[in-house]
């Protein structure tokens, strides 16, 4: 068909076409640029479909992989990146910036054609939003990564001098960025249904906004992205009506969006068995016959509060005398995380060393030895959150939903844009907090108690985003932009030695002085160098116009 053309690797990133997968996880083969393709709303749609290719699903999961909230059995690049210690040249790191500037240019290319086509104006302006939000979600990332970039608004051919031209200030492309979203949710709908159901609406358009605005301290902004989310009157906290599972089971299969009862999620990348696409979250926690790849580790358990409300350091609830009392009195949400002692599991045989399979199903103590019969830890912890049990036996046969953003992230966002201003009040935070702790019958966050009991209100709301978005991407950024780089410098720990079933598992694993295992070490922050991430070194001798970022 003449209106589908394949292109090969250019030499630029900024013309380079990757030729991947499908359309939910993959990136399509064909390169929809040609100008004689944009004719109908039918191939409109195919052009904006290669578009949302670009979309991070399970690979926003990975990235937790470069804070602290959890570490992989094995050594990868988002590990590497977040320990500090990692070269210019690190195969991550260019992947991160082609596969931006991949995007962005279909994006383009979309954008420069879609009005070609013949069909009804309404929905052809509404395609070209979904795709400007695209595009706007890739440029948040790659400043997030890399601050300036290169800001292209048109597909550039390969003699275009802005191909080898300098990169734009980072303030100039986070302004593109927030302007883009909020143009392009004047023109989305409110929701999508039926085979819509997962493209953008104008809650993603705004949450996105009021997102990308907190990250660059646009609190003001923030503040208002937030507030029009709110005031769509769309969405609410997802509630089963138990509040011992309802946060769980928005990361379970009951929680995807075909379901129908979840209104919480604003945008998320859909898997599915009809669709041909799946992902490997659930077994990657709790892989039965190897090292689980996501290990919860000792920082994020003890950033928990007890349910008393209080840090497990000033809570008299809090008892670090056996295993099982770590999860005991705690906020419900940290035992809907990571898996306490009792619970179904998928890991198969846990730390008891047990010869029989009868008790597999249900998980008691950490398992350290290898032997290929469960589910091997490296902290003592183990996830449930994002994990299906069904799946956990199967390679890449999840079809659980990533969700990108959600309600009680808009909720966050508003709360702590307000602390930023110095406009926080008691009704803020029964606004936003609150409710999302009464979703799983917990203490309500009262500004007056927090004063008495010498706790910091900062302290709290970031604790807050912290344990309520575990495990969805978001910890390193947060880290950075609170100015708290130094807590990736710190070796990564895990339960005490002393807890294990059989100490004889744990006899070989390094310890640090107070007897908690050291599962990571060896890493570093240094500023201003591991604020942002090198240019890649391939971009560089392409275009050394692009200059390296400060101490690289």
């Amino acid at each position: 068909m003449k209106s589908k053309i394949l292109y090969c690797l250019l030499i630029s990133s900024l013309v380079l076409v990757a030729c991947k997968k499908d359309f939910l996880e993959r990136r399509p083969l064909d390169q929809l640029v040609d100008d004689t393709f944009y004719k109908t709303e039918e191939q409109l749609q195919l052009a904006a479909n290669a578009c949302y290719a670009y979309i991070k699903g399970k690979p926003t999961l990975d990235m937790e992989n470069l804070g602290d909230n959890t570490v992989n059995s094995s050594q990868n690049d988002f590990l590497r990146i977040g320990s500090g210690d990692y070269p210019s040249d690190l195969g991550g790191i260019n992947s991160e910036w082609t596969s931006g500037y991949d995007g962005i240019r279909r994006c383009n290319a979309f954008l420069e054609n879609y009005k070609k086509a013949e069909g009804r104006e309404a929905n052809k302006e509404a395609m070209a939003a979904e795709v400007r939000v695209i595009r706007a979600y890739l440029y948040s990332y790659l400043t997030l990564f890399f601050g300036d970039v290169q800001l292209i608004k048109t597909t550039l051919k390969i003699n275009d001098p802005q191909v080898y031209g300098t990169r734009h200030p980072k303030a100039e492309v986070v302004d593109f960025v927030l302007t883009e979203l909020q143009d392009a949710s004047t023109k989305l709908p409110n929701t999508q249904t039926g085979a819509n159901l997962g493209r953008i609406t104008k809650g993603a358009a705004l949450a996105l906004k009021a997102r990308f605005a907190l990250y660059n301290k646009k609190y003001d902004v923030a503040e208002k992205a937030a507030k029009d989310v709110m005031d769509l009157n769309i969405y609410q906290l997802y509630s089963s009506g138990n509040t011992a599972t309802s946060y769980n089971d928005l990361f379970s299969y009951k929680g995807k969006l075909k379901n129908g009862t979840n209104k919480e999620t604003i945008w998320a990348r859909l898997y599915s068995a009809d669709a041909l696409a799946y992902q490997n979250m659930s077994r990657e926690a709790q892989v039965p016959d190897q090292a689980s790849r996501w290990n919860p580790t000792k920082n994020l358990v003890d950033a928990y509060l007890c349910t008393d409300g209080l840090p497990i350091d000033k809570s008299p609830l809090y008892k670090e005398d056996t295993y099982a009392n770590i999860f005991a009195n705690r906020d419900p949400r940290m035992t809907q995380t990571v898996l306490k002692p009792g619970a179904a599991w998928g890991g198969r045989q846990d730390g008891r060393n047990e010869t029989s399979t009868a008790n597999w199903g249900t998980y008691t103590t950490p398992k350290f030895i290898s032997n290929k019969l469960g589910s091997v830890t490296i902290t003592g912890y183990y996830f449930t959150k994002y994990v299906e049990l069904a799946t956990v036996g199967q390679v890449s046969r999840d079809e659980n939903d990533i969700h990108l953003i959600r309600y009680a992230e808009v909720l966050l966002t508003y709360a702590e844009a307000k602390l930023e201003q110095g406009t926080l009040t008691q009704a803020d935070i029964d606004l936003t907090i609150n409710k999302i702790r009464q979703r799983v019958g917990m203490k309500n966050m009262v500004l007056t108690e927090l004063a008495a009991n010498g706790l910091d209100v900062r302290t709290e709301v970031r604790r807050e985003r912290r344990v309520e978005l575990a495990l969805e991407g978001q910890r390193y950024f947060d880290i950075i932009r609170w100015n708290e780089g130094s807590v990736l410098a710190q070796d990564l720990k895990g339960i005490k030695k002393s807890l294990a079933a059989r100490p004889s598992d744990v006899v070989n694993i390094a310890a640090d002085a107070n007897g908690y295992i050291i599962a990571n070490s060896g890493r570093s922050f240094n500023a201003p160098k591991n604020l942002l991430w090198p240019i890649p070194q391939t971009q560089l001798e392409r275009n050394p116009a692009l200059g390296q970022n400060p101490g690289w």
